[in-house]
């Protein structure tokens, strides 16, 4: 899974694993979490966001499935 490195209040990093639907979200935080059954779309729709927690806080928080990976 390659990681996109964003400039975001929120976010620090995320990435998209295809054939799991499975989205990997480093937020600033140092919290890591893996949202589940995150269609394609969604995911380029987050890349192409102007604002990455605007849009994680519409359409990903509290939207899909999700286990906290790791804590800093």
């Amino acid at each position: 899974m390659e990681l996109q490195f964003v400039e975001s209040s929120m976010i620090q990093a995320f990435g998209y694993d295809e054939d799991n639907k499975a989205l990997l979200v480093i937020f600033n935080s140092g919290k890591t979490y893996q949202y589940s059954d995150v269609p394609q779309e969604t995911y380029e729709e987050l890349l192409e966001a102007d604002s990455k927690g605007s849009y994680m806080r519409s359409f990903i928080i509290d939207c899909y499935p999700h286990v906290l990976k790791k804590k800093r």
